[in-house]
């Protein structure tokens, strides 16, 4: 099997994301889906498609009248090497001034401060307890 290495364009990713909402799908399904949300054309599809098999995200088997694909990795692996990827170019590979910027963006709700503070509690948590084996 071909590796995943490139993190995916916009466009691959609004493919993929398409095929992750319905586990597999043909070419026609994801066309169909995204020709909801905006115009794009078949042969398009098609072509990223090919090229998402090519570069490893995505795996293609006979159907009964097309071919069926599905993505090589869950979602939450290619969202952790796109984040991984772009701390890396934009924060020089460090986390806290992502993070820095994140908390101290004016349009983020209470509600998600809330929940990013729940996370770094149960972190902190994780690794005293770690620290105390």
């Amino acid at each position: 099997m071909k590796t995943a290495k490139a993190v995916p364009t916009d466009l691959e990713l609004e493919l993929l994301n398409v095929i992750w909402q319905r586990g597999q799908a043909t070419v026609r399904e994801v066309f169909q889906d995204l020709l909801k949300k905006r115009k794009i054309a078949y042969t398009t599809v098609l072509t990223m498609m090919g090229v998402l098999e090519h570069k490893g995200h995505l795996r293609k088997t006979a159907g009964e009248r097309a071919y069926v694909y599905v993505p090589t990795q869950p979602r939450d692996q290619v969202v952790e090497r796109m984040v991984d990827e772009f701390v890396g170019r934009v924060f020089d590979g460090a986390a806290k001034p992502l993070l820095v910027h994140l908390v101290g963006d004016r349009t983020i709700r209470a509600e998600d401060l809330d929940e990013i503070e729940k996370l770094v509690q149960a972190r902190r948590k994780k690794q005293s307890w770690r620290g105390h084996k």
